[in-house]
């Protein structure tokens, strides 16, 4: 194999971890692939963990040991996220996002792969140290923003159905009460989704007295689970919730339907 020169070896590597975030890479693999001794490899890192603390671009972390290696862990400055959260404010502070019966729509934003990329390294970060096995969501607006967070922690999305399917094999259905349709629905899981004693953190869209969460809560119980964090794009303030610990990046205030009002502020996330 021709010798890799130093700066292309850097360039490989810096687009090899920022293309799987999350991911743990071998070191001996690495070297075998780019030609090179793994004393060369190590110094390649360290001179690209400098350059990426240098321009906050996250944080490399090198684990030694045989199951060692170097794994990628993107980050928002604290700078950062107030940029996020108030280019959010400003997206979702119009009336024209006022829909009949107490709803926003947030379907653009939500199909956003750029702005979905921020929200979900925004959970990935806050929640990146509680040794998760996966990401849980419900269908359909929280998948966009569970599977950026899932992504950036190099995580597999599980996604909780609002209807048992055929092809998934057997599931584990619950029914709740639904604080935003007011009646009594169901979701399920298949068996095969979620292994016995999963960690995993719930990340959904919309937060209003919290039915659909608590539901989850009730759900990964029987798969004798535990949701170990919850993250919403917006919560509803001045409602008693279902669910308390959580997080959100904005907060509803105050929706009219019928004067098309609304005021949207900072949600509860904090770094």
């Amino acid at each position: 194999m021709e010798k890799i020169k130093r700066n292309v070896r850097i360039a490989l590597l810096s687009r090899m971890l920022a293309s799987s975030p999350g991911k743990l890479f071998s070191l001996s693999q690495c070297a075998e692939e780019m030609g090179c001794a793994k004393s060369s490899l190590s110094e390649d890192i360290a001179i690209l963990k400098d350059i990426f603390t240098l321009h906050g671009l996250g944080k490399i972390e090198t684990l030694i040991g045989t199951q060692g290696g170097i794994i990628y862990h993107p980050e928002l400055s604290p700078q950062g996220v107030e940029e996020l959260v108030e280019q959010l404010c400003q997206l979702v502070n119009h009336p024209e996002r006022v829909l009949p019966g107490g709803f926003l729509y947030l379907t653009d934003l939500v199909g956003n792969p750029e702005l979905m990329s921020r929200v979900g390294l925004f959970f990935a970060q806050l929640f990146r140290d509680l040794n998760l096995d996966a990401i849980l969501t419900v269908e359909t607006k929280g998948i966009p923003i569970a599977m950026m967070t899932a992504r950036m922690l190099g995580l597999p999305l599980v996604i909780v159905r609002n209807d048992s399917r055929i092809s998934e094999g057997t599931s584990i259905g619950i029914s709740y009460l639904s604080g935003t349709q007011k009646r009594l629905v169901t979701m399920s899981l298949p068996k095969r989704a979620l292994a016995k004693n999963s960690r995993l953190v719930f990340i959904d869209d919309f937060l209003r007295r919290g039915g659909t969460a608590h539901g989850i809560l009730d759900l990964v119980a029987e798969f004798e689970s535990v949701c170990l964090g919850m993250g919403f794009l917006i919560d509803i303030a001045g409602e008693d919730k279902l669910v308390q610990r959580y997080f959100s990046l904005l907060t509803l205030e105050m929706l009219d339907s019928e004067a098309r009002r609304l005021i949207v502020s900072k949600g509860r996330h904090q770094l």
